[in-house]
């Protein structure tokens, strides 16, 4: 059953290999983040990086289905606090960060390259990190997700 007013928890392990970290669930999800047309797009792309859901910690920024938000509102309304502690206490051992709206919520500059993003810290705990394109645009432009698996095989080193 869908949470308190829509929203829809994390899924997980502690210390996953790797956390996929969304703004926002997507409209289709009920009963766990990610199982709508994106969520099956980052299924493919998962079997593609030969990376099993149960090595993945599912998360979002927001609990539920927000569209329009924006980065610098969500910081002035303290979610970056709130997310940086999220992935303190998943501790993933990599974070790939399907959004550059994401990137204030990160402390990252909004002025810098989204690709520029290599790392999250937050209170002594550091965690290497990947700024993509959202799921959906990369869903509406192809040439996105080369983009992407041209860079994710130079972070992972494959």
């Amino acid at each position: 059953s869908i949470g308190p007013r829509g929203r829809i928890a994390p899924r997980g392990p502690a210390n996953a290999r790797l956390m996929l970290l969304v703004v926002d669930p997507e409209q289709e999800d009920r009963e766990k983040l990610l199982s709508g047309p994106q969520g099956q797009l980052a299924q493919r792309m998962l079997a593609a990086m030969q990376i099993s859901e149960d090595d993945v910690y599912f998360a979002s920024a927001l609990p539920r289905h927000t569209p329009m938000a924006e980065g610098t509102a969500l910081v002035q309304a303290g979610f970056n606090e709130v997310l940086q502690h999220h992935i303190k206490l998943a501790e993933p051992q990599r974070v790939l960060v399907f959004g550059a709206n994401l990137l204030p919520l990160l402390g990252h500059d909004a002025a810098q390259e989204p690709a520029s993003l290599q790392n999250i810290n937050h209170e002594g705990f550091s965690v290497a990190a990947m700024a993509a394109e959202r799921l959906e645009s990369m869903m509406a432009m192809p040439q996105l997700k080369a983009r992407f698996w041209r860079r994710w095989l130079e972070w992972t080193g494959t």
